[in-house]
């Protein structure tokens, strides 16, 4: 009991294709393309800042405190804001400045959240950039 390839008798041709060579064929191929594929790196390149050679000193930042109480008066580093205009031209004056320093909001526990919205709406508009509430925990729901 032989193999046979074709369906007829040993006189008659091979109708089937030979797929032996191709086969062979394409494997080379694919191994060649395998090794001709440029080795792909996992990692991402970054431009980190060098380290500078001279030693600049540690100048902590300027803070500037606005505190409201519970009524809405604005007091700066202290000093008692008489009107909303007052209070704008120094945050003028602030967002005027190259580096600006920081502002720390610091309310009362008892003023209401729209004094301080009030005060973060003036900041923002007039470009202050560098401002933090302080004491928020109360305003988080």
């Amino acid at each position: 009991m032989g193999m046979s390839m074709g369906k007829g008798g040993d006189d008659e041709p091979i109708m089937e294709i030979n797929t032996t060579p191709l086969i062979d064929v394409m494997l080379v191929l694919l191994i060649m393309f395998i090794i001709t594929i440029p080795v792909q790196l996992h990692s991402v390149n970054m431009n980190m800042p060098q380290a500078s050679q001279t030693n600049k000193p540690v100048v902590p930042p300027v803070v500037l405190k606005i505190d409201i109480d519970e009524s809405g008066n604005v007091f700066w580093n202290g000093e008692a804001m008489p009107d909303r205009k007052v209070l704008e031209s120094r945050l003028l004056g602030i967002a005027q400045l190259p580096d600006q320093p920081e502002v720390h909001l610091k309310p009362q526990k008892t003023t209401h959240y729209k004094h301080v919205a009030a005060v973060m709406a003036s900041a923002q508009r007039l470009g202050v950039t560098n401002i933090g509430i302080v004491g928020n925990e109360r305003f988080v729901q």
